[in-house]
């Protein structure tokens, strides 16, 4: 049930942030188990907010049903969007992140249902098509209409491919704040022959930026790793070998723990930069804040699920990239993150072990039984 479902969903190339038809197809699904959905879609971005039940404790697998670009088909042993089992192992863009983990929520939600028509609160599933985009237009949003409408959720499952080498070896119980900004730093264009009638911004910036990447930010902490600056992108010239270009454009991103707060890197990152007397201009990107589930029934739960039917114990880790789940945190419900291994998300060939697919949809279940039966 779980790999079919899965086999349908990569067949469609949503794109972030085209969805494609698969939040359509997961709704119907849904429908036909007595869930009440939702179509919150705003603007180009397409979300589902669908429910079971009445009234507290809310539970909610939180997913997304975009994925990134599949880069040139030419690279993939077998088309991106076209699923392909080989050697036990589902091949397509999407199969691991996150896919199969959307399809395992969903056969869990329709046993469980099926199994506990009168179960506790409210059992839910959020998706959106805009996680892999900008992330304005989809759960930021649907958060903001639960709000309005007085919906507040207590435990929310996000299905990240947080696994490192199988099933359930790691969760996540929270993530690190993400800070990105744009640096352009200005010189005066010249020949490269006459370098004293010009300022070549690229050598201006180069010992700033050595700075900002050499720093020790800090140590990290019980619950996160060190924070650390990365330089993304760079940009300058006309394309002309003698040329020295007039300014230089930098992009790159912090990723921080709860040691630093937003405006403090902003003020550090700011000084420095003075202190090598750049001209300059600095555009700060939106802030995901950092967050942290350390205890709670869902922690317990998921930990025991792993337990129980992995027969592994779960290492606790907040080390990786951004979820969905930053959005949730701040309402005060209790975050944590499982689905499939990550070893080959945004990667050609991206795949999924196909019988982890099952194995994912009855550790869902178990979690569910343990909060709402």
């Amino acid at each position: 049930m779980t790999l079919a479902l899965t086999r349908e969903l990569i067949a469609r190339p949503s794109v972030t942030p085209d969805d494609a038809g698969c939040q359509q197809l997961i709704g119907e699904r849904l429908k036909k188990s007595g869930f009440n959905v939702t179509d919150l879609t705003c603007d180009d971005v397409t979300n589902l907010w669908a429910t079971h039940g009445h009234g507290a404790p809310v539970f909610t697998f939180l997913g997304h049903t975009d994925v990134v670009p599949a880069g040139p088909g030419a690279d993939w042993e077998s088309p991106p969007f076209e699923p392909r089992e080989r050697n036990g192992y589902l091949y397509g863009r999407g199969a691991a992140d996150m896919k199969g983990s959307i399809a395992a929520m969903v056969s869990a939600l329709e046993r469980f249902v099926a199994e506990n028509p009168a179960h506790d609160g409210t059992i839910s599933l959020l998706l959106t098509s805009d996680e892999e985009g900008i992330a304005v237009n989809g759960t930021k949003k649907v958060v903001e209409y639960l709000d309005r409408n007085d919906i507040r959720i207590d435990w929310c499952l996000v299905g990240e491919p947080c696994s490192s080498e199988k099933l359930g070896d790691v969760i996540k119980n929270g993530r690190r704040g993400s800070l990105s900004g744009v640096l352009t730093v200005a010189g005066v264009q010249g020949h490269t022959a006459y370098p004293a009638l010009a300022r070549n911004p690229v050598h201006l910036a180069g010992p700033a930026l050595v700075e900002l990447s050499q720093r020790v930010w800090d140590d990290g902490n019980a619950h996160y790793p060190p924070s650390s600056f990365q330089i993304s992108n760079i940009h300058a010239g006309t394309g002309a070998e003698n040329v020295i270009p007039s300014s230089v454009e930098v992009s790159f991103n912090l990723r921080f723990s709860t040691e630093w707060t937003e405006q403090r890197l902003k003020d550090t990152v700011g000084s420095l930069l003075d202190r090598h007397e750049l001209d300059y201009t600095l555009l700060w990107r939106p802030c995901s804040q950092p967050f942290l589930t350390q205890s709670g029934r869902l922690l317990d739960a998921v930990q025991a699920a792993v337990t129980g039917i992995c027969g592994i114990k779960p290492e606790i880790s907040t080390d990786g990239g951004t979820s969905d789940g930053r959005f949730i945190a701040p309402t005060g419900a209790e975050v944590v993150e499982l689905g499939p291994v990550n070893a080959t998300i945004h990667k050609v060939n991206e795949c999924v072990r196909s019988a982890d697919l099952e194995t994912l949809s009855d550790l869902y279940q178990d979690i569910l039984t343990q909060l709402m039966k």
